[in-house]
C-alpha cells in the first residue's frame, strides 16, 4: 500500500471514531444538555443580518444567558441555527467570527426562515466534517505530487543544505545554529525544542532573517489557535506585517488588528461595499413583502427584486476579493492553523518557505495541508512531549511527521540544547532519559532554588502505607495519596511561589481540586499543563496495586511533559512497589536518591 493510501486509511478510521464519539455525546440530548456540554449556545438573540458571499446570509447572534459557560465552538466550526419549537427547524452554516458572547455565522440560506421569529433560538456545534475533508483532500493531492520535498518527507530522497552565515547576540549558540540551518536548508529542516529552550524566540529570529534575505512572504502555521496567536503576536512585536487568517482565541485588540476582517474593514474600498450590501438587503426586504398568496405580476416583481439583489452581491464579491487580495499581497507573514492554511482567501497561494510550530502535536494528514504549499518546510517542536490527541484505537496517527522525519533524516535536526526554565536537578532526569544528556541549564536558572538548601527533585514513597488506588468509572483515583499531597503542600508554607499539582487521571484531578478548593494551587492533567510552567510542581502518580500495573504512566512522553513544568522544585509522590517494576520509574527513583531527594511518607 502506498504511503498516502495508508495515511488515508488511518484518517478514515479516526474520522469514524470521532464521529461515533460525537453522536454518542449528542444523541437524544436537549438544548440545555448540549449547552452544558459546551456544544451549544442557547438561548440566543439575532442582532444583525446582512447578505454574504455566494447569496448566503450572515447573521450576528448574541447569547443572552449562561454566558459564564465555556464552549467548543471556534472560528470555522460547522454549526446549525435551531429553534426549540420544532426539531426540524434547523439551518446549517459556518462560524466566521467569534468573540466574547457574539458570533457571526454564514448560513446556507438566502433569507431567515419564518420560524426564526418565534420560539427560542440557539446555535448547535455540528460534527467537524470540514477538517476531515480538507485532510483527505491534502493526502490525495500529496499522492499525485512527486516534488522533491514530498520525496524527502517520505524517505525517498535526502535533504539538501547549503552553508549559510548568521549571528545574533540575543541568541545562544544552538539557537544561532538552528537559524543558520533554516537559512541554508533547501527542503527540510527540523528544530527540536525541548521544554524551556526558547523555540519560539528562535523561530521569530529565523523568520526575520528569512525576510531580510529577500523572501517576499512566509506562511507560519501551528495545530492550535493558541500557538498561532502566540507566534502572530511575537512576530508583530518585531515590526513585521503579520496577517492572521482566522479568528484569535485570545480576543486582544492587538491580535484582532492582525486579522483579515480587521484589515479589510480599514481598506478605503470598504465604504462602497457597505453601501452596496445595504442596497442588496433593501431589495431583499422589498421582495420578502410578497410572501404568501400573490399573482403572476407580484411573482415577477419579487423575482426582479431578488435578481437585482444578487447582481449587487456579485459586485460586492468582486470588490471584497480585490480588497482581500490587496491586503494579503502586502503581508510579509501569513499565520494560520494547519486546516486554516487552506482557507478560501489563501487557497491558491504557494510559498518558498512554510514554518510549522508545535509539529509534535500535528496530526500528519493535517500537516500535509500547508506542506503542499511549500518548496521547503521548517518543522519545529518536540516529538518527545505529548503526541496529538487521537480518538481511534488502532490509529498510527500518534506517530507524527516530525517524529518520522527526525528518525529518517537526523542530519536535518538541530537540537536547542540550552534551557531557561528549570534548575539543573529538575532538568537532569529528563535530559538523561529523553535528550541524550545534551541539555544544559542557563546559568541564570541552573542553581535557582525555592529556598536555600532545598531538595529541588524529591520522590516521596508511599509503599507500605496502604494508599490503594481505586477504579472510578473509566478513571483511577487514590484518595489517600491526594490527601497526603494536600497535607504536604500546607506543611511546606510556600510563600511567593506559584504551585500546581499534576495527576495523570481525571478522577484524581477531581479529588485534588475538591481538597484544594480555595487554595491558590492549580490542579490539572498532564495535557492541561502542556506548554505551561510553575515554580513548584507536585505530581500525583496515583497507581498503587499488587500487580505492577501502571496504565497511563507507561506513556513516558507524558511524564516528560509533567516533570519539565517546574522551575524551582519538583515533588513526585507514588508507590515504589508498584512503579519500580518498570525500569523507567526504577531509574527515576534512583535519580532522586542520588540527589538526596528520596523520602517516604513515614517521615511525615
Amino acid at each position: 500500500m502506498s504511503y498516502f493510501k495508508q495515511q488515508s486509511e488511518l484518517l478514515a478510521a479516526e474520522r469514524a471514531a470521532d464521529e461515533a464519539a460525537f453522536s454518542g455525546l449528542t444523541a437524544g440530548t436537549g438544548a440545555a444538555q448540549r449547552r452544558a456540554l459546551g456544544l451549544s449556545w442557547y438561548p440566543i438573540a439575532i442582532r444583525n443580518t446582512e447578505p454574504a458571499r455566494g447569496d448566503y446570509l450572515s447573521v450576528e447572534v448574541e447569547r443572552t444567558t449562561h454566558k459564564e459557560l465555556s464552549h467548543q465552538i471556534r472560528f470555522g466550526s460547522s454549526v446549525a441555527l435551531f429553534s426549540n419549537h420544532d426539531s426540524a427547524d434547523r439551518v446549517n452554516g459556518t462560524v466566521t467570527y467569534i468573540g466574547g458572547d457574539r458570533m457571526k455565522v454564514t448560513l446556507l440560506t438566502e433569507e431567515l426562515p419564518d420560524w426564526a421569529s418565534g420560539g427560542k433560538l440557539g446555535i448547535d456545534l455540528l460534527f467537524d466534517a470540514y477538517s476531515y475533508d480538507e485532510m483527505r483532500n491534502a493526502l490525495k493531492a500529496a499522492e499525485r505530487t512527486d516534488s522533491h520535498l514530498v520525496r524527502v518527507l517520505t524517505g525517498k530522497a535526502s535533504p539538501v543544505f547549503v552553508p549559510a552565515s548568521y549571528s545574533n547576540n540575543n541568541l545562544n549558540s544552538s539557537q544561532e545554529a538552528a537559524v543558520r540551518n533554516i537559512l541554508g536548508a533547501q527542503d527540510l529542516v527540523i528544530v527540536h525544542g525541548p521544554p524551556g529552550t526558547g523555540k519560539t524566540t528562535t523561530l521569530v529570529a529565523a523568520i526575520n532573517a528569512l525576510i531580510e534575505c529577500g523572501e517576499p512572504q512566509l506562511l507560519v502555521v501551528a495545530p492550535s489557535n493558541t500557538a498561532v496567536d502566540l507566534l502572530s503576536k511575537k512576530l508583530s512585536d518585531t515590526g513585521l506585517n503579520v496577517l492572521r487568517i482566522g479568528n484569535p482565541v485570545r480576543v486582544t485588540e492587538q491580535l484582532q488588528k492582525l486579522t483579515l476582517d480587521s484589515r479589510m474593514a480599514n481598506h478605503d474600498q470598504v465604504k462602497e461595499v457597505k453601501k452596496l450590501k445595504k442596497m442588496a438587503a433593501e431589495f431583499k426586504n422589498m421582495a420578502h413583502k410578497y410572501k404568501r398568496s400573490f399573482g403572476k405580476a407580484e411573482r415577477e416583481q419579487r423575482k426582479a427584486l431578488f435578481d437585482e439583489a444578487h447582481r449587487i452581491m456579485r459586485d460586492v464579491a468582486k470588490i471584497e476579493e480585490f480588497v482581500s487580495d490587496d491586503v494579503i499581497s502586502k503581508a510579509q507573514v501569513i499565520t494560520a492553523t494547519l486546516v486554516g492554511a487552506d482557507h478560501y482567501t489563501i487557497k491558491k497561494l504557494t510559498f518558498s518557505t512554510v514554518i510549522m510550530d508545535e509539529a509534535g502535536q500535528a496530526l500528519e494528514p493535517a500537516a500535509w495541508i500547508p506542506i503542499l504549499k511549500a518548496q521547503r518546510i521548517v518543522l519545529a517542536g518536540d516529538h518527545l512531549q505529548l503526541p496529538p490527541t487521537v480518538k481511534s484505537r488502532q490509529s498510527g496517527l500518534t506517530t507524527t511527521l516530525l517524529e518520522k522525519t527526525a528518525a529518517l533524516h537526523p542530519e536535518a535536526v538541530t537540537l536547542l540544547a540550552e534551557q531557561y526554565r528549570m534548575n539543573t536537578a529538575i532538568m537532569g532526569f529528563s535530559s538523561l532519559k529523553f535528550y541524550h544528556n545534551q541539555l544544559i541549564a542557563h546559568p541564570m536558572v541552573a542553581s535557582r532554588l525555592w529556598k536555600a538548601d532545598d531538595k529541588p527533585f524529591t520522590f516521596i514513597d508511599t509503599a507500605g502505607a496502604a494508599y490503594e488506588e481505586q477504579a472510578e468509572g473509566t478513571s483511577i483515583a487514590n484518595p489517600d495519596e491526594a490527601a497526603f499531597i494536600v497535607r504536604h503542600i500546607m506543611a511546606m508554607n510556600y510563600t511567593g511561589v506559584s504551585i500546581a499539582v499534576i495527576a495523570p487521571y481525571k478522577e484524581q484531578v477531581n479529588i485534588l481540586k475538591d481538597l484544594l478548593l480555595g487554595a491558590s494551587v492549580e490542579v490539572n492533567t498532564v495535557d492541561g499543563f502542556q506548554g505551561q510552567e510553575r515554580d513548584v510542581i507536585y505530581i500525583s502518580l496515583t497507581r498503587s496495586n499488587n500487580n505492577g500495573v501502571i496504565g497511563f504512566l507507561s506513556d513516558y512522553r507524558r511524564m516528560n511533559v509533567a516533570m519539565t513544568r517546574a522551575k524551582l522544585k519538583l515533588v513526585l509522590v507514588g508507590d515504589s512497589a508498584t512503579l519500580a517494576q518498570t525500569s523507567f520509574y526504577a531509574e527515576l527513583i534512583a535519580y532522586a536518591e542520588s540527589l538526596g531527594g528520596y523520602e517516604t511518607v513515614w517521615e511525615y
